[in-house]
């Protein structure tokens, strides 16, 4: 797996992750959402560099110019519910994609700090020979990434695979790379080290599903 990591250099992205961990930040959830999606966008730009392009004529009024366009068939899936906003900067770039959606949530069955990945609602096109970007903002075990990958594979395999993240633990990373096929590509805004004993990344910023939308019961 090949781990393209953002922040690496300075550039205004790390304004947006500052701003959606900063509690004090967060409490508006509507900028919250944006910054999200202005991440989004920036991952989708460098992301976009390493796809496949073909070379096209555009008329203009006054002649034609070659260019070169982006010449793949992409279908964007995101989790619910966390990976609305990220989903909709990415969609924002690549306009004429495909969309998937499907739920992965944490389930708790002894109410204690051990739980299990449930993938239930799931609607996607077919996946065959595409350009599948896996879309989830946190990347803490990676265990929803692989529940979801699985789930997936009934819907077609893929030509290649992009996971598109915000913030990510190291111990998730390492996880989900001998999960997914060798070539798959990794774009994340930012890597931190530590999970805790509940499996959510430190610092981290806390609930990217809540923050957005609103606690859940």
């Amino acid at each position: 797996m090949i781990v393209r990591q953002l922040n690496k250099n300075n550039s205004i992205l790390n304004k947006f992750i500052a701003e959606i961990r900063d509690e004090k930040i967060q409490k508006d959830s509507m900028r919250f959402r944006r910054n999200i999606e202005r991440i989004g966008e920036i991952l989708a730009y460098e992301l976009s560099k390493e796809l496949q392009c073909k070379q096209e004529t555009v008329t203009t009024p006054l002649g034609t110019k070659k260019v070169e366009l982006i010449d793949e068939k992409i279908v964007l899936c995101s989790i619910l519910r966390a990976g609305l906003p990220l989903h909709q900067g990415i969609l924002n770039y690549f306009d004429d994609a495909e969309n998937a959606y499907i739920s992965a949530y944490r389930h708790h069955p002894n109410n204690d700090a051990d739980f299990e990945i449930v993938v239930e609602y799931f609607a996607s096109p077919s996946l065959e020979g595409k350009t599948l970007l896996l879309i989830d903002p946190m990347l803490a075990t990676g265990n929803s990434l692989v529940a979801v990958n699985e789930a997936l594979k009934k819907h077609g395999t893929p030509k290649e695979i992009h996971l598109v993240c915000v913030i990510g633990a190291t111990e998730g990373i390492e996880f989900i790379k001998n999960k997914f096929p060798e070539n798959t590509n990794l774009w994340i805004a930012a890597i931190d080290n530590t999970l805790n004993d509940k499996g959510y990344i430190i610092p981290g910023l806390g609930d990217a599903g809540d923050l957005a939308f609103g606690k859940k019961l």
